[in-house]
């Protein structure tokens, strides 16, 4: 089980920011060019960053708790994962709270314009 846990954590956070997609109709699993623009920069910048920082002995990954699958550069199969699941899930989490302070906006300025009103 060990081995698996950091998967086990990433697949906990995607499956917990899944429904952010349907409940506020985000669009951003069905945007898959707008999803990549995100997603590009993110894996490739960090994942030149990890090689280069484990070619340099300035950190390792525990062989104990990472999967046996080693990507050129020594970096972990779920390093990588990282970099691709986390961003989704800040980009699920922005985009709600963008939908979420624009519902609240609404709802203010109808109270305002009510209350001009009374």
């Amino acid at each position: 089980m060990q081995p698996w846990t950091y998967v086990i954590v990433l697949g906990i956070c995607l499956a917990l920011t899944l429904p952010l997609e349907f409940v506020f109709r985000l669009r951003v699993y069905r945007n898959p060019l707008r999803l990549l623009m995100v997603l590009v920069p993110v894996v490739l910048i960090f994942s030149v960053w990890d090689t280069i920082a484990v070619g340099r002995d300035y950190w390792t990954y525990d062989p104990l708790q990472t999967l046996a699958v080693e990507l050129p550069g020594g970096l972990p199969l779920e390093e990588v994962l990282f970099f691709v699941a986390i961003p989704i899930c800040a980009v699920l989490t922005y985009e709600s709270v963008e939908r979420v302070i624009a519902l609240v906006r609404r709802i203010l300025s109808r109270s305002e314009g009510g209350d001009k009103d009374a």
